[in-house]
């Protein structure tokens, strides 16, 4: 291609040269005013580009600081709701604390505390703020704002915002109402009036406030505080490309999702060194350009008058040069009568010093004459190989290469033949390569006899073994039955591979395994297939088969080492709380008896009527059935029986399981509180395992309240069951909540560790399979301290499982949750 432009370029008149020569100049030209504008419009993108972020990351970063402000104040009103819930301030405390917390935080204008009934009970206001009759004592709401936030947080029993209309000086405010409740009773809303304009100023960080123009927008587009949007327009837009100031909008908080944060940066004009810059930027261009059609008119000359230097252009001599293979011409008599550059650099001797010469050549090694001699015989007769033939040669410096050598007649344009001609190659770094390629494949072949893994690789729909290891041959034998034999029974028949396109996984990564027992082996191997290219492009589909005949055995012995400590576990369990349980089954017992007693002394006596003996007999019979019932739940719960994973009511583990942990809890007087969430799904699990984490974790709660030595009303355990989500995915939460001493902080990450306790008398074992059982349910187990400011007043432990889809026909047989609000058993 090279060759036909240059002939092309030679027949091109001088005159049309030049007018193509011409082109180059001006393209450059072209080009370079070109990247200038283009520079200038990438810098111009790119200043836009980190304005842009910059309002994004401070917009983002006063965000926070808002929903912070909003919730350190939330959560003092919090402490303020508790203590009028629980009657420990009246009047003068609140209004002593609200004249607190309004002169602390500006943007708090207000305070009230509204009764059931929507009287407002006490203000309290801010210096500047508008006092209206809402605010005094005695009245009824009359605000449609504030009426919607008491009606709101009245039928919600939540906090709610709501937007008002008495800020300061009669501005618009944000109303916080917080529901006084106390065990689902309504007593009333605590609602704190905040300042839009106040909230911005002390919330959003000055440097924002002085960069951008800040706006509190509510979802109508309105303006609650700040600059408007239209006040941060750019100024002396110099250039004609200047773009629109950033800007950013985000919302303020989900409870108040109605509020937007907004942010546009000020423009300002641009500065001197900029334009100077500019200017003599412009400059420059200008000057590079004159410079460029001066350096064009130059070049036209010099290509005039270097045309008749190109037409004599020694092509043969570039071509020569360019080349990499080594050329050697021989006369009829063996003599050498040209090299090439490259023959030169390959041999490392000069041209001088091998034109002219006659055999024995200096590149011949002195070992090699007789064969060499040989060659040159054959070559000289027209004895050759069109594909060649390999020799060695010796460099200048004494090293040897090896190269393959290519005779052909060298005819002279009168048709005449003068010569050889030979072309040389330096063949040494492929042979090398080559020899490596052989002396890795045998490494290769010897690993993989030496592996204890059976390989094997078959075309697919063919038994053809393509290839097969040691271990393969020694198992299944040298044909390829074996390959489809491991590939029947672990149903993993072949099948061709999806076309590979940029979104799927190339074809070798396409792969499955299972496990199989080979009975003329009796091993259990593991099977693993990949399908992959043949080296000779066909579709294969290697096998892999691994012994795992000891881990199997290994993993059926964990499992029943497993079985019988969740076993042994129950019986500890059931054993520690023996007392318990017999202090239980006395009182029906000495209910039996007394009954019993009653009816045959008053039979002796014959006092009693049939219809007062029914009455006793069917006392009698359900103190039995009482008896009857606690023995049947502790014989369920002891029971040794294989694992069964089945679709369990939530309800009826958590109330099977509360049954017998309150045995235990009643006996040192410590109330067990249950709180079951409605609608709750059914869980496949082993119900019988999590009864069994779950009593567990409440005779823990139960025996740390009693070695903290409690007050009464401090003796309770709290059993929390809810639904929520973890990762996107429905879980189903279990919380036990003591009042106990918790955990020490340097206990925490032990107490799941097998035969560590904290207890004096513990094994060490509970948590630790209370966690086995959980995570064998694909669920987690975590615990944590309660901390108040004098110290920790108690722990808690809490669980999930997932919410797995349930087999057809098990759903319908699921007795589902009561649907109500909330079910609390005390």
């Amino acid at each position: 291609m090279l060759e036909n432009w240059r002939r092309w370029w030679r027949g091109l008149s001088p005159m049309r040269q030049s007018r193509i020569a011409t082109f180059g100049p001006a393209v450059s030209v072209l080009v370079f005013l070109a990247a200038i504008l283009a520079a200038m419009v990438y810098f111009q993108l790119e200043e836009q580009e980190r304005e842009r972020e910059a309002v994004v990351r401070d917009v983002e970063y006063a965000q926070l600081q808002l929903r912070q402000r909003l919730q350190d104040r939330r959560q003092q009103l919090l402490a303020i709701a508790q203590d009028l819930v629980q009657h420990r301030i009246g009047e003068f405390e609140f209004n002593f604390q609200g004249e607190i917390l309004i002169s602390q935080y500006p943007e708090l204008s207000g305070v009230s505390w509204i009764g059931s009934n929507a009287v407002v009970m006490a203000s309290r206001v801010a210096p500047d703020a508008q006092e209206t009759p809402d605010h005094e004592a005695r009245n009824a709401l009359a605000s449609a704002a504030r009426r919607s936030a008491f009606e709101q947080a009245r039928h919600q029993l939540m906090p709610v915002f709501v937007q008002g209309d008495f800020g300061p000086q009669g501005g618009k405010s944000l109303l916080l109402a917080l529901p006084l409740t106390r065990r689902e009773l309504f007593y009333g809303v605590l609602l704190a009036e905040f300042s839009y304009e106040e909230l911005l100023r002390q919330a959003v960080p000055q440097q924002t406030l002085a960069r951008y123009a800040v706006a509190l927008i509510d979802e109508h587009g309105s303006l609650l505080a700040g600059v408007r949007q239209d006040a941060a327009r750019s100024t002396l837009r110099r250039l004609p490309w200047a773009m629109k100031p950033p800007a950013h909008r985000v919302m303020l908080a989900p409870e108040a999702a109605s509020l937007s944060l907004q942010a546009q940066a000020y423009r300002t004009s641009q500065d001197g060194t900029g334009r100077a810059l500019f200017w003599t930027l412009g400059a420059l261009s200008l000057l590079t350009v004159w410079m460029l059609l001066a350096n064009w008119r130059h070049t036209r000359r010099r290509i005039q008058a270097q045309q008749a230097l190109l037409s004599e252009t020694n092509f043969r001599r570039a071509m020569e040069d360019s080349m990499l293979t080594g050329m050697r011409a021989l006369d009829l008599k063996g003599r050498i009568t040209y090299v090439n550059p490259a023959f030169c650099r390959m041999t490392g001797w000069d041209e001088q010093d091998l034109v002219n010469t006659e055999p024995p050549y200096p590149y011949w090694p002195a070992e090699d004459h007789e064969a060499m001699w040989k060659i040159l015989h054959e070559e000289l007769n027209g004895h050759y190989s069109p594909r060649g033939f390999e020799m060695r040669l010796q460099r200048k410096d004494g090293s040897l290469f090896h190269g393959r050598m290519y005779i052909s007649p060298l005819i002279a344009p009168d048709g005449h033949q003068t010569g050889w001609m030979t072309s040389i190659t330096d063949i040494t770094e492929p042979k090398r390569v080559r020899e490596e390629l052989g002396a890795s494949y045998e490494r290769f072949a010897t690993v993989l006899d030496s592996l204890d893994t059976a390989i094997s690789v078959t075309p697919l729909g063919s038994v053809e073994l393509l290839f097969a290891n040691k271990m393969y041959r020694t198992w299944l034998g040298p044909r390829g039955d074996g390959h489809r034999q491991l590939l029947d029974l672990a149903c993993l028949a072949p099948r061709p591979p999806e076309a590979e396109t940029d979104d799927t996984p190339s074809t070798s990564a396409m792969g499955s395994s299972a496990e199989v027992w080979l009975p003329e082996l009796e091993k259990w191997l593991e099977v693993r297939t990949r399908y992959l290219t043949w080296v000779d492009g066909r579709m294969a589909q290697m096998v892999i088969a691994s012994d795992i005949t000891a881990r199997r055995h290994t993993e059926e012995l964990g499992a029943q080492q497993a079985e019988r400590a969740q076993t042994a576990s129950r019986l500890i369990t059931m054993g520690e709380m023996a007392s318990s349980v017999a202090h239980e089954l006395n009182q029906p017992l000495t209910a039996i008896n007394n009954y019993c007693s009653g009816m045959i002394s008053r039979l002796r006596r014959q006092q009693i009527s049939e219809e007062d003996l029914l009455g006793a007999l069917e006392k009698t019979m359900k103190q039995a059935q009482r008896a009857g019932q606690i023995i049947q739940r502790i014989r369920a719960f002891v029971k040794r029986s294989e694992p069964n994973v089945t679709p369990s009511d939530v309800a009826q583990m958590v109330g099977d399981a509360t049954e017998l942990a309150e045995l235990e809890l009643r006996r040192h007087q410590i109330r067990l509180n249950t709180q079951l969430a409605a609608g709750l799904p059914a869980l496949m699990v082993d119900p019988i395992l999590i009864e069994q984490v779950l009593i567990n974790l409440i005779k823990n709660g139960g025996e740390s309240i009693q070695q903290a030595q409690r007050p009464p009303a401090q003796r309770q355990v709290e059993l929390r069951v809810s639904q929520r989500l973890v990762e996107q995915n429905p879980v189903v939460e279990f919380c036990v909540q003591d009042t106990g001493q918790g955990v020490p902080p340097e206990m925490l990450e032990r107490i799941y560790e097998a035969f560590y306790s904290t207890k004096a008398e513990g094994m060490g074992i509970g948590l630790k399979l209370c966690r086995s059982i959980v995570e064998a349910h694909h669920g987690r187990l975590q615990a944590r301290n309660l901390y108040n400011p004098d110290g920790i007043v108690g722990c808690e432990f809490s669980f999930w499982i997932p919410v797995s889809d349930l087999p057809q026909g098990d759903a319908d047989t699921i007795t589902p949750t009561p649907s109500v609000g909330l079910i609390a058993k005390e």
